[in-house]
């Protein structure tokens, strides 16, 4: 039975989709507002268009105010609405040779003098919807005439009805909520067809950008994938080139990194795997050749016989056991107790296990920690004797004969310093960073011959950083090599 994989949704589409569907939606509802608030807005222009039509109806109700000194008139006489209203037509319906009727002159010229007559006379049909359609509202905005019954005056659209520059009055004009003009709804429709004209090109020039973006944004990613897949593939001196300077450039600035990291440690684990061999070759030869000349009757078993496959022996058990304390430091398992205490002690107990070595190679040891009063440090005391062995015997093993070794320490910043200097010979400068790497030695001055496994230092750094410190090398003011040891103090 056989099962097809689920099908990837590539990143560059997720990336295009999604800004695709938000451009959509912000078009979508852009048009959406745009078109609400364009048909909302025009209404009520329209209302104050037509409103502006019956202008002369507020000029008349201005002379009518300034005539009864108030409203109460219109209040009592609801005919005198409609007199108003039929008096002062529509603006449209004027001609050029009307006057505009805004005073009683105006209306005795217009019904031969008899204001009774025209107050008898029936309103006709248009001037009933008319006062249907206004209304007035005094200067609180309370309904005075006109007007549909049970209509606010949110309802209308209001125009100020002003005497002496103070409003004493407003003219409504009944809002019409949904427009019946075919030239307004045919301009709505323009407009909302052209709304969506420019919203479909918004949305599609979004769709190009999102597309060049999503490209844009890919084309490091890519690169990034093409490198891992070179890591993988053991390429370590790949590298990828992005310009970019955001995150993906960091990004691509650490992948860099990390490729120069593991092609670095290739190197090392090449040269590891080659030095661990030659090391192990030399003593294995030599056992070798000693127990086949021993079996071939060659040599004759002895004591110096014996001395020498000890010594072999004895080298090989501590390559192995450098080789190991150096695994549990990689990984993090190096066991390390750390308690109070007092480094000068520990020290002088190394010493007094080296003296006959000092003395045969005649090196003289100045110990300077005996004359500081007494400091304490947190660490292990073991491993802190283990560190002092290896740099004791490094000097022993390297140092001009007859030598001094000068031991010293310095504290600052809650710091140890504790510093171990020979009298030579020294190190070059340029070798002097490569002091503590696994299995190196110095050409000349710490060669393969004077014996040593070229672990001591590296075991060093390893110890004195799972103590929390540093460690570096120097070239001393005698011309030796100098050694520091920084630890931290107790508080």
């Amino acid at each position: 039975m056989s099962f097809k994989k689920p099908m990837r949704f590539k990143l560059s589409y997720k990336i295009f989709t999604t800004f695709t569907l938000m451009a959509l939606l912000v078009v979508a509802l852009l048009v959406g507002l745009i078109r609400f608030y364009v048909a909302r807005n025009f209404a009520d222009y329209v209302n104050r268009s037509l409103l502006e039509r019956y202008s002369e109806v507020a000029d008349a109700l201005v002379v009518e105010y300034q005539t009864h000194k108030g409203w109460q008139v219109l209040k009592d006489n609801p005919e005198r609405w409609h007199e108003i209203l039929q008096a002062t037509p529509p603006r449209k319906d004027f001609s050029p040779g009307k006057v505009s009727p805004q005073s009683a002159e105006f209306e005795n010229q217009k019904f031969g003098g008899n204001t009774q007559n025209m107050s008898s006379r029936k309103p006709s049909r248009r001037i009933q919807r008319l006062a249907r359609k206004l209304a007035l509202f005094g200067a609180d905005k309370q309904h005075i005439t006109g007007g549909s019954a049970g209509v606010l005056y949110d309802g209308y659209t209001l125009h100020a009805i002003a005497v002496d520059g103070q409003t004493v009055g407003w003219l409504g004009l009944h809002k019409r909520e949904h427009l019946a003009n075919p030239l307004a709804v045919g301009f709505l429709t323009q407009q909302s067809h052209m709304l969506y004209v420019v919203g479909g090109v918004i949305l599609l020039l979004a769709a190009v950008v999102a597309f060049l973006l999503s490209k844009h944004l890919l084309t490091p990613v890519q690169k990034l994938t093409a490198g891992t897949q070179a890591l993988m593939s053991r390429r370590f001196d790949t590298r990828i080139k992005v310009a970019s300077k955001d995150e993906l450039g960091q990004l691509a600035a650490d992948f860099n990194k990390m490729a120069q990291t593991l092609e670095k440690y290739e190197r090392m684990r090449r040269q590891w795997i080659s030095d661990i061999a030659h090391e192990l070759r030399t003593p294995l030869s030599i056992l070798r050749g000693e127990i086949e000349a021993l079996r071939d009757g060659v040599r004759n078993v002895n004591q110096d016989t014996l001395d020498s496959l000890c010594s072999e022996v004895r080298h090989l058990s501590e390559i192995v056991n450098d080789l190991h304390e150096l695994s549990l430091a990689d990984t993090g398992e190096l066991s390390i107790k750390k308690r109070p205490i007092n480094p000068a002690m520990v020290l002088k107990e190394t010493l007094n296990h080296f003296k006959q070595g000092f003395a045969e190679k005649r090196i003289k040891i100045e110990n300077d920690l005996e004359n500081h009063p007494p400091i304490t440090i947190i660490g292990d005391a073991d491993r802190l004797r283990q560190l002092f062995s290896n740099l004791v015997e490094n000097t022993l093993r390297y140092a001009d004969s007859p030598g001094i070794l000068k031991i010293g320490q310095k504290c600052r910043a809650n710091r140890l310093t504790l510093f171990f200097e020979d009298s030579g010979p020294g190190v070059p400068e340029g070798e002097l960073d490569r002091l503590f790497d696994r299995l190196y030695r110095v050409d000349r001055s710490r060669s393969r011959d004077q014996g040593g496994s070229g672990l001591g230092l590296s075991i060093c750094k390893s110890l004195v950083t799972a103590l929390g410190g540093e460690i570096r090398a120097t070239n001393g003011n005698s011309g030796g090599l100098r050694i520091e040891v920084e630890l931290p103090l107790t508080e």
